[in-house]
């Protein structure tokens, strides 16, 4: 990703070299994409048959970017005789303004020409170097480009047109241009996307957000969600950098469901575009005490889908919250399971946490009355389905073997799960933190049960429950000789030994024994997972350790924001804060923009944290992360109808100031402020 130039708006996102360009490819998602489908994969440029090379990048907004090119090699670029100006912005479609500058002394003629097709690839067609089963067809008319496919009742269209005369053919468009002396020449190209419905109708265009808008609208939009969001002043510029891009970043990342039109944040790009189960929940964790207003939607589309029969194709059961929800051909042809799939056994639990978290920070008794059968239905899941072997347990084996994930746990990678040497289990497992989710869940859902049910009974049971399995899991899970949580447990009951970051996760769930959570800690901050930017998600000494394993030894911020959380819960606020900041230094080297996870290398050995290859940017658990960082920093938690600020801001960071925090108690100020050095703490 760092080669590539992304913008996006929602729905749809573009992907470039640094050129601009757009070259076809199943490598990587290159091309204008929408709802899963690729809807340009070929976008080159050429000034006389020269391709060009970049001078600068403005990339200042999510949906628009600029590229200020030249012609010729880079040694050449003082005595260029014409640059050209890309102004690209995502409007619903995609609008490019295209700019020749003529900087020679006398007219000049000039033939540019941009190559240009649609391979209307799914991504998982590309993720997996498919190829297409329907036909495209190219229409010419004055200045227009069609191209069309269709697969029986799948239609997709890209529509380009030119404010320009162009000469037009199946696989582009040609400008004969002449130009005056130091003057220029334009043209306004613009792609229009279109998704046939069954009727034959533009399905975007029924939905609130779904056609084309102008870039101030787009702009007023998403400024219009950050000025609702409490205002950060602090003397950390990382702190404050990595907050303005949040805000940002989450501003861009939503789109609207073609299924309810109603606005969801995606999970990241350029792979996640859509709702998933697991990471739409934990990203609403983290924003929700700072836009509270973005989370129902996420939390009834999550619950209108929630699993109401058995189907080995989807891995859906009855009470299970979905893993991935996909509007592609390949879903539609049912040649994947994602319409939606159901392949994560931490979405149900978690579903379950972030209604009561939502319901203690805004009050809103109303939707947790709503969902009860929602929630009473996930826990039966939890209890029945959920658990395979009838051990008390939450463990996971996919129901398809041909195209279910393995791993349904946040680390899905196949070989994230493994033990200390290298080996890995059999099926099913039951991951540590799994069993953390389901204990936190029956401790909220149990508060639900007494507030707002009228069920004290069902709660006293849920009470009860959640004792027993935490009793159960710290004898089963605790290796006492290695002083930390297995990562899993195999079929036969046997503990899956390789140290994790998983066992952060326990602490935020509440489910680690007071008197192991000092261990627990020592653990994680000790050098053998600790990187000194963040926690690896496997431990360096481990046998599948990998610095730059997607999940064996990189670090992801959002895991690390869930420690941090858990670190917090238990009391350990210097080694919360040392994560805190370790995390916001690391982010002024992603220019704010944490990103899906980076290496896991040493901080003495690198000296700056190192790109992951491939990693999302921006993705929205990330882009939640210093959101959740401050809520830790400043110790916010809801009681009642009020809001405890009980701030432990690290050294150095000095003043951090959060104002009009939203939430039931209307809106609050908190101020922290750092250790000085005689060792004096604000308040």
């Amino acid at each position: 990703m760092k080669d590539l130039v992304s913008i996006l708006d929602g729905n749809t996102f573009m992907v470039s070299d640094r050129r601009g360009d757009i070259e076809p490819s199943y490598d990587f998602p290159t091309g204008l994409f929408s709802f899963d489908t690729r809807f340009l994969s070929k976008w080159v440029l050429t000034l006389d048959g020269e391709r060009l090379h970049p001078l600068s990048i403005d990339t200042g907004e999510p949906y628009r970017t600029r590229f200020f090119l030249a012609p010729g090699e880079p040694t050449h670029y003082l005595d260029a005789k014409a640059s050209v100006i890309r102004n690209r912005a995502i409007v619903g479609s995609i609008e490019e303004e295209l700019t020749v500058l003529n900087h020679s002394g006398g007219e000049v003629e000039f033939t540019v020409r941009i190559e240009m097709a649609a391979d209307f690839a799914d991504l998982f067609e590309i993720k997996h170097a498919r190829q297409k089963k329907g036909r495209t067809t190219a229409t010419v008319a004055e200045n227009e480009l069609r191209l069309v496919y269709r697969r029986e009742a799948f239609h997709r269209e890209t529509v380009i047109r030119s404010s320009a005369p162009a000469h037009v053919d199946a696989a582009g468009m040609t400008f004969r241009i002449r130009i005056d002396s130091n003057s220029e020449w334009t043209t306004r190209l613009h792609a229009s996307t279109i998704i046939y419905g069954a009727r034959g109708e533009d399905i975007r265009a029924t939905l609130p957000y779904g056609g084309s808008r102008s870039a101030d609208a787009i702009r007023a939009e998403q400024q219009e969600l950050i000025d609702r969001a409490p205002k950060l002043g602090c003397d950390c510029e990382p702190l404050a950098g990595a907050y303005r891009r949040s805000l940002n970043d989450l501003a861009a990342l939503r789109y609207e469901s073609i299924a309810l039109g109603v606005r969801l944040i995606a999970a990241g790009l350029p792979w996640f575009m859509t709702l998933f189960g697991r990471d739409s929940i934990i990203t609403s964790l983290q924003v929700l005490p700072f836009l509270p207003d973005l989370i129902p939607p996420t939390i009834l589309m999550l619950a209108g889908l929630q699993g109401h029969r058995v189907d080995d194709f989807r891995d859906e059961e009855p009470g299970k919250i979905l893993h991935e929800l996909r509007y592609g051909e390949t879903a539609g042809f049912e040649e994947q399971p994602h319409s939606p799939y159901y392949g994560s056994a931490d979405s149900t639990p978690l579903f379950i946490i972030l209604l009561d978290e939502y319901e203690r920070w805004t009050g809103d008794s109303a939707l947790v009355k709503r969902l009860e059968p929602q929630v009473r239905a996930g826990l039966e899941w939890i209890d029945t389905y959920g658990d395979l072997l009838g051990t008390g347990y939450l463990w996971y084996q996919t129901r398809n073997p041909e195209t279910g994930l393995q791993n349904q746990c946040w680390k899905d990678s196949w070989d994230a799960i493994s033990y200390a040497d290298g080996r890995m289990p059999g099926f099913p497992r039951a991951t540590c933190e799994l069993q953390g989710y389901a204990y936190d869940a029956k401790i909220r859902a149990a508060r639900l049960a007494r507030t707002f049910w009228n069920d004290p009974e069902y709660a006293n049971r849920l009470e009860r429950e959640a004792a027993e399995l935490k009793q159960r899991f710290n004898h089963d899970f605790w290796i006492a000789d290695r002083g930390y949580y297995a990562l899993a447990l195999d079929a036969d009951g046997q503990q899956v030994d390789a140290l994790t970051s998983n066992i952060g996760h326990l602490l935020w769930s509440g489910i680690v024994d007071e008197s192991r959570a000092g261990k627990v800690v020592e653990h994680l901050l000790g050098p053998r997972l600790f990187s000194g930017w963040g926690i690896r998600t496997l431990a360096e000494d481990q046998g599948r350790y990998n610095p730059i394993g997607y999940h064996v030894g990189t670090v992801w911020p959002f895991d690390n924001s869930i420690i941090a959380w858990g670190l917090w819960r238990y009391g350990f606020r210097d080694e919360a804060g040392l994560i805190c900041d370790r995390m916001l230094a690391a982010s002024r080297y992603f220019d704010g923009r944490l990103p899906e996870a980076f290496a896991g290398y040493a901080r003495d050995l690198t000296d700056y944290p190192v790109q992951y290859p491939t990693a999302c940017s921006p993705q929205a658990w990330s882009t939640g992360t210093p959101l959740l960082l401050l809520r830790v920093m400043l110790g916010l938690e809801p009681q009642g109808e009020h809001l405890i600020i009980d701030p432990a801001v690290p050294p150095g960071m000095g003043r951090v100031e959060l104002l009009d925090i939203p939430g039931r108690w209307g809106r609050v100020d908190a101020l922290g402020r750092s250790r000085d050095p005689q060792g004096g703490q604000g308040t």
